[in-house]
């Protein structure tokens, strides 16, 4: 059965040049003008994907990637003019997964969708517990725990969490980590990893916790014992 993408542009132009080139590529792709129809197309049938532009009428994509990442943790691309760090952040912030700023080309987009709908890490059959000192991460619930405290994880928290705590004490590189969490080249500039560390660390020491996630300068990233 073809992934099912829906497209939440206004620009009918653009909407329409994407549905048709996806359908082309062989996605069932539909899509909407505004942010309500968007929540509203994504409760009558749960998307694959979802490709959200920015600037919306009736509800900003911030906004709506919000309450769909409060509702599931399907995959959002997110598309936008504002190119500036921060925006990115907040952008990211929302739960969005990717971003790509207008102009852009359909082939370097549709290689991104490819790339979030095959990067979702498989669930083993039946749940699993990943444990490393008093941290634990459940498969089946995609919730952690530190000590007695629970901690709600965003759909790309839960992935780079679950990549950690598979190798532990292993020094992950960032190509390491792109490959394995992101499936494809951000670009020796993105700061996308550092972003995600950041959130996970934030989260996971939220009560005065000692930091597991460790950076080895020049390297990347490894989760281990406290010195």
């Amino acid at each position: 059965m073809a992934e099912q993408i829906l497209i939440v542009e206004d620009d009918e132009r653009i909407a329409s040049m994407l549905r048709r080139g996806l359908i082309f590529e062989g996605f069932d792709a539909r899509a909407v003008h505004d942010g309500p129809a968007a929540l509203d197309a994504a409760r009558e049938r749960v998307p694959d994907l979802v490709i959200l532009d920015w600037m919306l009428p009736g509800m900003e994509g911030i906004e709506v990637c919000k309450r769909l990442r409060a509702a599931s943790d399907v995959p959002v691309l997110m598309l936008t003019a504002k190119e500036a760090v921060p925006e990115r952040v907040q952008g990211l912030n929302a739960g969005a997964d990717d971003y790509m700023v207008k102009p852009f080309a359909f082939e370097e987009l549709l290689a991104r969708v490819r790339a979030l709908l095959r990067r979702r890490l498989p669930v083993p059959e039946g749940p699993e517990i990943l444990r490393f000192e008093d941290l634990e991460l459940d498969s089946g619930t995609r919730l952690a725990r530190r000590g007695g405290r629970h901690i709600e994880l965003t759909a790309k928290e839960y992935d780079l969490l679950f990549l950690f705590l598979r190798h532990p004490r292993q020094v992950l590189t960032r190509d390491q980590i792109f490959d394995k969490v992101w499936d494809y080249d951000f670009g020796g500039e993105s700061n996308i990893i550092e972003v995600y560390v950041r959130y996970l660390r934030t989260k996971l020491e939220a009560d005065g916790e000692i930091r597991l996630i460790h950076t080895v300068r020049g390297v990347g990233y490894t989760l281990r014992e406290p010195t």
